[in-house]
């Protein structure tokens, strides 16, 4: 169907709201919009990082998923204990593709999954004990391990077990960073908490470890963060960065160390990928090291370019020069991705609904493909993410913030979108109603997206997704309709 007007999209959310009693459909009202790119504040639109409403199928994470399965998770030479039962750490460690390079149990820990696996009668005499007992463990079986974090699970804040003191034990007996993070679960209203509070413990024990200590530093130095290199995603980006001429001393936390990690207050400049996790310690060393700190996007060629030109123009002449020379490199590349893929895909439409970055930051990427951005969202957002993100949209567009299963399911049915991205939890009903869907957390197990080289194979994904002769073998729901009706009106 053609793209609705702006009278129309709300017509469309009023009429999905009709569902619920009375209390719940105010509510989630306030979490629903049509952009409007004449707003410049999000809050006088739409509302977002509140409580989901018990009973509506919320897609979000909570605050431990935030620490341990984004945050510290990937740092790969550390050895992070989900402490308490076994079942949130299962769960939340290897899912999301986190590259690295190194020997898995050697010197590399991060798809491995470490517990304290909780019983019930560590809930009444507590874990502290059996926590101190799992740190002599690994010390004696991965002694090469940099160090450990620890990531509280629910029930540690409940029954309130002193994990800073066995830290503070272990630190000092086994000479290594030793990280109590406070990320139970039921904190905060999803894991952005989670991102905050992992952010805190890397303040508070890792950054300042190297204050002091000597560095040879060069004018050109700066970082990544929060590029979890999933499906290589960083790799991809630093190769060009380092083609212009920059060094990076420091990625994490994909395929990051803790030695890079405390490196960081040392760069000239902090290049902040996802700035819904990482802002707040990007915030942070801006204040009390004064190290200036940028988003930036390299999602599809138009992406890139704009983000390598700001870079650049923190450096001196030769690095803009290079910049140029960068960007001219590899414009041939893309343009043969674009002839290649753009009239397989011009006129397609997407809705997306995702976390972190991505709603709003991929939608440069399928423009140049020719494709557009018809519906999108975030699980976990603030408002500095929706202000970010109504300029990207067109105007009279669907928003939606921690959307519902229902909600996203209707307005797929209305809008009919040619192409879903969103997550693992929402593959199969879309591809069910015979609507191309694409995994866009760990890119379906794809990837790199990022980058130049990474556009390459975005532009091939999205063509053999759209393109697949499966999808017409099936009959989605409201076409069925369709043809009952059709049956019904021809007896």
């Amino acid at each position: 169907m053609s793209n609705l007007t702006r009278e129309e999209t709300d017509a469309l959310i009023q009429e999905v709201l009709e569902v619920y009693p009375e209390k719940a459909k105010k509510d989630r009202a306030k979490h629903l919009a049509v952009n409007d790119q004449s707003i410049t504040q999000s809050k006088k639109c739409i509302t977002s990082n509140r409580k989901s409403l018990p009973g509506v199928m919320t897609i979000r994470g909570c605050a431990y998923a935030g620490s341990r399965g984004v945050v510290w998770g990937p740092v790969k030479d550390m050895i992070h204990i989900s402490h308490g039962p076994v079942g949130c750490g299962q769960y939340s460690r290897g899912g999301r593709r986190n590259y690295y390079v190194g020997t898995t149990g050697v010197n590399t820990f991060a798809e491995m999954n470490f517990t304290s696996d909780f019983q019930e009668k560590d809930i009444v005499f507590g874990g502290d004990k059996k926590l101190a007992q799992a740190m002599a463990e690994i010390e004696q079986l991965f002694p090469l391990n940099k160090g450990i974090s620890v990531q509280s699970e629910c029930p540690i804040g409940l029954i309130g077990d002193d994990i800073e003191a066995v830290s503070k034990k272990a630190a000092a007996q086994y000479n290594k960073v030793v990280v109590p993070v406070r990320c139970e679960g039921f904190r905060g209203v999803s894991q952005s908490l989670g991102h905050h509070i992992a952010n805190d413990a890397i303040r508070d024990y890792v950054l300042s470890n190297r204050d002091g200590k000597e560095f040879e530093s060069t004018p050109y130095d700066v970082t990544i963060i929060g590029d979890y290199n999933i499906g290589g995603d960083a790799w991809a980006s630093r190769i060009f960065l380092e083609e212009m001429g920059l060094r990076v001393i420091a990625q994490w936390s994909g395929d990051g160390t803790i030695a890079e990690m405390e490196n960081t207050p040392k760069a000239k400049l902090n290049l902040l990928h996802c700035y819904r996790s990482m802002n707040y310690i990007s915030r942070h060393m801006e204040e009390k090291y004064g190290i200036p700190w940028m988003e930036y996007n390299f999602f599809g060629p138009t992406k890139i370019e704009e983000s390598l030109r700001r870079i650049a123009a923190f450096f001196d002449d030769s690095i803009k020069a290079k910049c140029e020379e960068v960007i001219a490199k590899y414009k041939p590349m893309m343009q043969a991705v674009i002839d290649k893929y753009k009239p397989r895909l011009q006129g397609k439409r997407v809705m997306l609904y995702i976390g972190g970055l991505r709603p709003r930051h991929v939608i440069g990427a399928y423009e140049d493909l020719g494709m557009e951005v018809v519906g999108t969202g975030y699980e976990f957002a603030h408002n500095d993410d929706y202000d970010r993100t109504i300029q990207e949209m067109g105007n009279a567009t669907l928003l939606y913030d921690d959307v519902t299963g229902f909600e996203l399911e209707e307005f797929v049915k209305r809008i009919k979108p040619d192409l879903v991205g969103s997550g693992i939890k929402e593959k199969y009903i879309y591809q069910k109603m015979g609507i191309p869907f694409r995994q866009m957390h760990s890119w379906d197990y794809s990837g790199p997206y990022h980058g130049y080289d990474g556009f390459a194979i975005f532009a091939r994904d999205m063509d053999m997704t759209l393109n697949n002769p499966c999808w017409g073998k099936q009959t989605p729901p409201w076409k069925k309709t369709e043809a009952t009706e059709d049956v019904k009106a021809a007896a």
